[in-house]
């Protein structure tokens, strides 16, 4: 082998020496303008009364005490050798640098400027499209600490491209390693829609495969919820969504009690979209999960967000009504309006209303559904006999749901005396004869 490809040029050196010297240089100004802007900051100024000067050192002395100027200049020392490492290290180098990022950021939040303006970001971006899990793994950490309380390093992040670097395969990734992608993606999605390319990168993809994952836990995927409720916050995002199958995927993990409630939050943000409601409607399991999401009497808040999602989808839509009654909301919302909250009780009527459309009365279109001139609406009764039989079976049934009512207040009331008969007791063992008035 000929020594011309063993020994870099001379050109190549000279422009390394040069790149390490700007940034040796750089790193040194910005240190010295720091450790003068503190000493500015401690010095009190000549003019200043004796009280001014002796209330100054009062503030001042605590700090010297926990930050002294030799812990000062130790913090700087490690600090540009880390980000020495990180820019000219090797790979394990790298790594380490970046775990010692993360320790630093966390620290001091001053430092997390300081580190943008040192180009770590744009380092760090890098570091995660390596391939390497251990590499990554340390990057994603060191970032979501440089993202914390800052708004111009989320979007240095953005303009580095980390939307466009995000892993393609999730099942390759360890827990820890998603937790760190989801977390990121969670403090970046506060950022506006002009800085956040959500249609052109790779950000919905990864969530709707992370959460469609069975390896992926139940945090995870909380996680990711609660960036895909972020943003649906914009109308703008709702085409991408809807088109990578969001509302497919938001539709099952609706019927997990943990997940269910920041997946209707995102459901209801959608379903006031064209492309969303329509989404919906042709979904197998509408209406079906969300029904029984109103019969969960632990979870006030799902039945609230299930019961605004059948309103309008319920709302001028002659099929949808047809889907519900078979699918049998009457008897569920007859339940609700006795035991639900008083949200989920208003919105329960309501629904009633517009199912109670036995005598074909053409509504309003500001108070519900239109039925026009179809003269087999629902409820209206196509003969004499259907009539009667339709009425009979809606007696029982509201008999029915009455009985239970009736028979789940009164369990509630004998738990509600037993529990304050138990108290009562345990008061008056408790209280002794001296604590009393009289």
């Amino acid at each position: 082998m000929s020594s011309s490809r063993t020994q870099p040029s001379s050109s190549s050196v000279w422009q390394l020496q040069y790149m390490k010297l700007h940034f040796f240089t750089r790193i040194r100004s910005l240190l010295k303008s720091k450790a003068s802007s503190r000493k500015r900051n401690f010095q009190g100024s000549p003019e200043k009364s004796r009280t001014q000067k002796d209330s100054n050192m009062v503030v001042a002395i605590p700090e010297i005490i926990s930050k002294p100027p030799e812990d000062h200049k130790n913090e700087e020392v490690v600090l540009q050798k880390t980000v020495k490492k990180l820019h000219f290290g090797s790979l394990e180098e790298k790594k380490k640098a970046a775990l010692e990022i993360e320790k630093l950021a966390r620290e001091n939040k001053k430092t997390r400027k300081l580190m943008a303006e040192l180009g770590v970001l744009q380092v760090l971006v890098s570091m995660v499209a390596s391939g390497f899990s251990g590499h990554q793994r340390a990057a994603v950490k060191a970032l979501i600490q440089l993202s914390h309380g800052t708004y111009t390093n989320k979007a240095l992040m953005v303009s580095a491209g980390i939307c466009s670097r995000l892993p393609k395969n999730v099942e390759v990734l360890d827990q820890s390693t998603r937790h760190g992608f989801a977390e990121l993606l969670l403090s970046l999605s506060s950022l506006t829609n002009a800085q956040l390319p959500v249609a052109s990168s790779q950000v919905i993809p990864f969530l709707m495969e992370t959460m469609n994952s069975e390896s992926t836990d139940i945090k995870c995927k909380e996680i990711c919820l609660a960036t895909i409720n972020n943003l649906c916050l914009l109308l703008e995002n709702a085409g991408p969504l809807v088109t990578s199958g969001a509302v497919q995927t938001l539709l099952s993990l609706m019927l997990v009690k943990d997940l269910s409630e920041k997946a209707l939050a995102s459901l209801g943000q959608l379903v006031v979209t064209q492309m969303g409601k329509k989404a919906m409607e042709e979904c197998l399991t509408v209406p079906k999960g969300l029904i029984e999401i109103l019969t969960w009497e632990d979870k006030p808040k799902c039945q609230e967000y299930s019961a605004y999602i059948l309103m309008v989808l319920a709302h001028q839509s002659w099929s949808q009504r047809e889907k519900m009654t078979k699918a049998g909301i009457v008897p569920v919302l007859l339940e609700v309006t006795l035991l639900g909250s008083p949200l989920v009780q208003k919105r329960a009527v309501k629904l009633l209303q517009w199912f109670k459309d036995e005598r074909n009365v053409r509504m309003g279109p500001h108070s519900g559904p239109q039925t026009g001139r179809m003269s087999s609406g629902m409820g209206s009764p196509i003969s004499p006999r259907s009539g009667e039989e339709g009425k009979k079976m809606m007696k029982n049934l509201v008999k029915q749901s009455l009985y239970k009512n009736m028979e789940m207040i009164t369990r509630r009331g004998n738990v509600d005396m037993e529990r304050e008969s138990c108290r009562l007791k345990s008061l008056i063992i408790s209280t002794s004869s001296k604590s009393l008035t009289y």
